[in-house]
């Protein structure tokens, strides 16, 4: 019995040390980065699309450009929202997801990037912004793992259905513009109603001129400018239209 009393001091004083540090690293792991946040971000035509730049509010802030289409954040656990944005030759697309990280693990969340119009963007500013739902990550399967699925498909099914009649309407546009050159009614309208602003004016106003659609009009200035009639020149979120 003494020399129980004895050895279990010396036993405590070498072990007490590496049982603190031990409780310590896991305590440090717990709230240590929990979480790998993935995906693919696409157009939305559902192709993949490069050079987009990606970030969340995490703190401090992550942004990445996505050159092979693909992003990966180290998340703790926490609330974020993660967005996505592309500047290209046809203006800008944007998406915004907030998301709820409960547990450890990998999640998978792609991004749809949609087009971004003026005119939209000026009648939200009057308009006041709705509550975006907020996907809830967490590593049990279940219902929310079911009610992301679900959402997953109506999204995929809202998004084919725009983009097959995009395709359809854009299908019959082109067809329209290529069996015409510069004796097409539209374009002599189109280059008339440019002389008739001296010679500059902006794709906005052409599109307010003319009753036709957006997709319509779009196609005719790019046949007019392939043509050498006009140039296109970016400013801004816009094109100004010059008469060459």
């Amino acid at each position: 019995m003494t020399k129980l009393f004895i050895v279990f001091p010396i036993f405590y004083a070498r072990m007490g040390k590496k049982l603190l540090y031990l409780i310590m690293a896991v305590l440090l792991i717990d709230t240590a980065l929990a979480a790998t946040v993935h995906g693919t971000v696409y157009s939305y035509d559902l192709e993949e699309r490069t050079d987009a730049i990606v970030n969340v509010d995490s703190s401090p802030a992550q942004t990445i450009v996505s050159k092979d289409g693909t992003y990966s954040f180290e998340l703790g656990l926490g609330k974020y929202t993660i967005t996505a944005s592309y500047f290209g030759d046809e203006g800008k697309e944007f998406v915004s997801e907030n998301i709820k990280i409960e547990k450890e693990g990998k999640f998978i969340l792609d991004l749809i990037l949609f087009p971004s119009f003026e005119e939209e963007e000026e009648l939200l500013m009057y308009v006041e912004e709705p509550a975006v739902e907020e996907i809830v990550l967490e590593g049990d399967a279940g219902i929310m793992t079911f009610i992301m699925f679900f959402i997953a498909i109506a999204g995929i099914g809202v998004v084919i259905y725009f983009l097959l009649k995009y395709r359809k309407d854009l299908a019959e546009v082109t067809e329209e513009i290529k069996k015409s050159k510069l004796t097409d009614e539209l374009e002599k309208k189109v280059v008339d109603f440019i002389k008739k602003e001296k010679g500059r004016t902006t794709q906005k106003d052409i599109r307010k001129h003319f009753p036709s659609s957006e997709a319509k009009i779009s196609l005719v200035i790019t046949e007019l400018e392939s043509k050498g009639v006009i140039e296109k020149i970016k400013k801004g979120r816009g094109n100004v239209i010059v008469l060459k």
